[in-house]
């Protein structure tokens, strides 16, 4: 017998009855799908007059309820945290986007990174082709020769760990390059989503700033901002200490994987602290010159290996179509997801920030599916 489940709505939503009604329904019943254990959900008006919030989950005695407060795994939706610290550094003069990455990092990490036609190409990749995944790079989760991708292991819930060098030793030495850093004056680009892109920029922005990551996030973007339940998993949550984060699931099976997020360099945050990010950075204020945030979205070019998105700089872009999106008009989401199943976007036309998770082991598409539904179930209304 399944056990019973439990919907928490949060005591300060402010949206019509109706709008709550139909959010909490949908919670209800994403929740209970077979296939998934549970789901947790936000949506804030841009100008933070109307906000609603929920969680669904099965009432399991030890394990955390699934409320709106619940922190959770962000996964890829860090690479939004880490492009904003590139950036500002980009602004303090610290690092240059348009500088080779062997201008930052010893040959130790980039001799022979990108070799193809038996040249190496990596003096040819700039901080750019990193955040915009047009590097050729390949991506150390996936396929390679001396075993099973790290994506098919966290599918699985194996739990595994890996240090920086591991990763660019699996890049190196066990895959190859998918295409030539491409010509960024060019008017598009091949583009190929690789987390090993975004560890090197990690790498770089420590090197930089003379700066741990976690030190970092903590004095230019959660300080600032007040993000008191956003944290890295080497670093320090705030005081008083959050809640027990919601675990990952395959399924309805709890996987255990700490050595995963511990390595992966992701953060742990809350619907409440992801929307305050993300409405933030939407409105330029980590920056020093808020016209910086208009670099996020400068190219969008289509993912070879998830053609229906567009990426930019350390930011995706998902079209809703015409005939799944509110008012029967295409519409836009602009952020990012991760692979556990979780997404942080805006919608420009609808004025509006999404945030959520489903925290599956395995969930890439869900996110965006969960989004349209969410979208008309609010646009008509205000």
């Amino acid at each position: 017998m399944s056990p019973p489940r439990r919907t928490f709505t949060a005591p300060g939503n402010r949206v019509a009855g109706d709008v709550d009604a139909r959010l909490t329904s949908f919670v209800q019943r994403l929740g209970a799908r077979p296939g998934l254990h549970h789901v947790s959900l936000a949506m804030t008006s841009a100008d933070g007059r109307y906000h609603w919030a929920g969680g669904s989950g099965p009432a399991v005695a030890g394990e955390p309820e699934v409320r709106p407060e619940a922190p959770f795994f962000i996964a890829s939706i860090t690479k939004r945290f880490i492009i904003t610290l590139v950036l500002q550094a980009h602004e303090r003069g610290e690092l240059d986007l348009a500088t080779p990455i062997t201008g930052y990092l010893p040959p130790s990490i980039t001799t022979g990174l990108h070799m193809s036609d038996g040249l190496d190409r990596t003096p040819s990749i700039t901080v750019r082709h990193l955040a915009s995944h047009t590097s050729g790079l390949p991506d150390f989760f996936e396929r390679r020769r001396a075993g099973p991708s790290l994506y098919r292991q966290l599918r699985a819930g194996h739990d595994t760990s890996w240090s920086f060098d591991d990763a660019i030793t699996i890049a190196r030495e066990q895959q190859r390059p998918h295409f030539a850093p491409q010509d960024l004056t060019a008017e598009r680009q091949r583009a190929r989503y690789s987390d090993t892109g975004f560890q090197l920029l990690i790498r770089i922005l420590e090197t930089v700033t003379s700066r741990r990551f976690p030190d970092l996030l903590a004095e230019r973007i959660t300080g600032p901002l007040s993000l008191t339940h956003t944290w890295h998993p080497a670093g320090r949550p705030a005081e008083p200490p959050p809640a027990t984060p919601l675990p990952l699931y395959a399924g309805r099976r709890r996987v255990d994987v700490d050595g995963v997020i511990r390595s992966s360099n992701d953060l742990y945050s809350t619907t409440d602290d992801l929307l305050t990010f993300e409405r933030a950075l939407v409105a330029g204020e980590p920056f020093r010159d808020p016209a910086t945030r208009h670099l996020l979205t400068e190219r969008r070019n289509r993912l070879r290996n998830a053609p229906v998105l567009r990426y930019g700089l350390g930011t995706m872009t998902f079209s809703v179509n015409r005939l799944i999106s509110p008012q029967r008009r295409p519409v836009t989401l602009v952020g990012h997801s991760g692979s556990t199943g979780t997404w942080l976007f805006t919608c420009p036309e609808l004025g509006l920030h999404l945030a959520g998770t489903v925290d599956q082991t395995q969930a890439q598409g869900l996110p965006f599916r969960i989004m349209a539904k969410c979208l008309r179930r609010w646009a008509r209304w205000p």
